[in-house]
């Protein structure tokens, strides 16, 4: 006999319980933690290690196993503190593309107690510039393409790097990661430090459209209350739906559980995928770079169990697997985030891979440290526009953003969420900071509304929203309207000027190849499903993919000036 909901959290959290929840202070604010969360990621590391030689890390014609990551992250911890002088604290940075040293780097830099600084691996030579400036890193571990960009900046700072897959020369206060590794105490012996759960362990800058991006703080707990979200979310799952004793026991044992990672580590998503494979033991298969193509070939060969990625990414690779005929029956789980989830895209899910594969979502942002509502399995096909239920140590409220008070219940309002998982601010700007947290609470800037049964739903960024004649029109419903229509490959809304109603709707429609729709026929399309004030005014087709960020998110300030321009002229 299955259990509600509610019953199977007061099983799994009650005292004495591996999930156990008790209050604590962090940081100031009284607030719900997990009693027995990690203390630190140092510990992660260490839990790693009982996965033996198992493989690991798989790139290319390269594996290597738990152990292997183990005794060079170990060693090379040892060497952050012995040869460059590091002390607890110190900030570390990391820019390469998703390379097995991009780990090693990461968890040397956790072990040795001090403070990760991944930077973007899209940035240009001064958006590193000013990332490595703001964060005062002492060192930088990079690959030789964003070794090119920051040199000058390296060369001016006497900043120490280490080089990794690079074809330059080497110069004066740079190392190759190849010699680095000859040099390692390869014992697996970890440096003696002193780390506490609220110590800082990464900064981790937002991706602003505009000005200079801000360094989200998280700390071991944030993280550690992140990971033991990911293992609540499996146990009560596992409790909510029992196996079937009768059911008869599989012919062959399962295969190990094997990921396939399409989010570049410097994103929070990526990042959490990253410590949740290392502590789980799952098998992490790296690109060089996101190819449709090669995602079904690898998940084919590798046996991969789950995927996660971007709308656009979840989307390529099922098209993908249709056209090339992959087997992807390894699939368990498909989970979408980063951007906002179309919901035909869950029910393509669950439609192509019936109830073998569990669709997941999680909504969450950098300062929340990932994923703080999430939705998945048989509730997310039923909701699939809902980003689900928040995780139960975070509070989730919905403000309204004229009074900061309560929105009434069902009203939109804006998203706030206060929990261990929520980073203490940002680095150095403490009038940011201010901004956009109050008494614990971080303000998401996203708009949103609960339903009846407690799940979310977010309808777009408050930037975003689009204001015609005194009616909103939030983007993500008109959106997800678009996408079910056969012709549409991808669309974003965006506000255009207009003298009488302040802005006018406009779509933005990528057109599938061979479609042959109108803008008439996209405008009865949404007037058949929406009110009419939602119903764009302007159709524009695009001939090349809509602008994004390196996490999937459509720069609309860039698509809102080049429709300008277009309807203009």
């Amino acid at each position: 006999m299955s259990m509600t909901r509610d019953e199977a959290i007061a099983l799994l959290t009650g005292e004495g319980q591996q999930f156990e929840i008790v209050e604590e202070t962090v940081h100031g604010v009284r607030m719900r933690v997990w009693k027995n969360a990690m203390p630190t990621m140092r510990s992660m590391l260490e839990a790693s290690r009982m996965h033996g030689d198992r493989d690991f890390l798989v790139y290319e014609d390269e594996r290597y196993t738990f152990e292997e990551h183990f005794t060079i992250a170990a060693g090379l911890a040892n060497r952050l503190l012995d040869h460059y002088g590091l002390g607890k604290g110190d900030r570390v940075g990391i820019a390469m593309r998703n390379y097995p040293e991009w780990l090693m780097s990461f968890w040397a830099v956790q072990a040795a107690g001090l403070v990760a600084v991944p930077l973007n691996a899209w940035w240009t030579a001064p958006e590193l510039d000013y990332a490595i400036r703001d964060s005062g890193m002492k060192l930088v571990v990079t690959d030789g393409e964003r070794l090119a960009e920051m040199r000058g900046t390296l060369a001016e700072l006497q900043l120490p790097a280490i080089a990794v897959r690079s074809t330059l020369e080497p110069r004066p206060n740079e190392e190759q990661w190849q010699d680095v590794l000859a040099q390692l105490d390869r014992s697996g012996a970890l440096p003696e430090v002193d780390i506490a759960p609220d110590d800082d362990a990464t900064i981790l800058y937002t991706s602003g459209t505009t000005g200079n991006p801000k360094g989200a703080v998280g700390t071991n707990r944030n993280h550690a209350t992140n990971l033991m979200n990911t293992a609540f979310g499996g146990a009560i799952a596992a409790v909510m739906n029992p196996p079937d004793p009768s059911a008869p026991a599989p012919a062959t044992p399962p295969n190990p559980p094997a990921g396939l990672q399409t989010f570049p580590f410097f994103h929070i998503g990526g990042l959490s995928g990253l410590y949740v494979s290392t502590v789980f033991g799952v098998r992490l298969v790296l690109m060089y770079k996101w190819d449709p193509v090669l995602a079904v070939e690898l998940i084919e060969r590798e046996k991969i169990s789950s995927v996660a990625g971007v709308p656009t990414v979840v989307r390529a690779l099922l098209e993908t697997a249709a056209r090339e005929k992959r087997d992807l029956t390894s699939l368990a789980g498909v989970a979408s985030g980063g951007a906002p989830v179309p919901p035909d895209l869950i029910t393509r899910i669950d439609n192509d891979f019936s109830s073998k594969v569990s669709p997941g979502n999680g909504y969450g942002l950098t300062e929340t440290t990932s994923a703080v509502v999430a939705n998945g399995g048989r509730e997310y096909v039923q909701k699939p526009d809902s980003v689900g239920r928040p995780v139960v140590v975070a509070d989730v409220r919905i403000v309204d953003p004229d009074t900061n008070a309560d929105a009434k219940p069902g009203a939109i309002g804006e998203v706030w969420v206060k929990g261990p998982n929520v980073v203490r601010g940002y680095w150095n700007k403490p009038e940011a900071t201010a901004a956009a947290f109050t008494d614990g609470w971080f303000h998401s800037g996203d708009l949103g509304y609960f339903d009846d049964d407690g799940c979310l739903y977010v309808v777009d960024r408050m930037k975003d929203v689009i204001i015609r004649g005194g009616e909103n029109v939030y983007c993500a419903e008109v959106e997800a309207v678009l996408f079910e229509h056969p012709a549409v490959a991808d669309v974003a809304l965006v506000g255009v000027p207009h003298k009488e109603l302040g802005e006018e709707v406009a779509a933005i429609v990528v057109a599938r190849d061979g479609a042959d729709a109108t803008p008439n026929d996209l405008q009865q399309f949404v007037a058949g499903r929406l009110a009419k004030f939602k119903v764009p005014a302007h159709v524009l087709f695009w001939d090349e993919p809509l602008p994004r960020t390196p996490t999937g998110k459509v720069l609309k300030r860039n698509l809102r000036d080049d429709a300008v321009k277009k309807l203009g002229s």
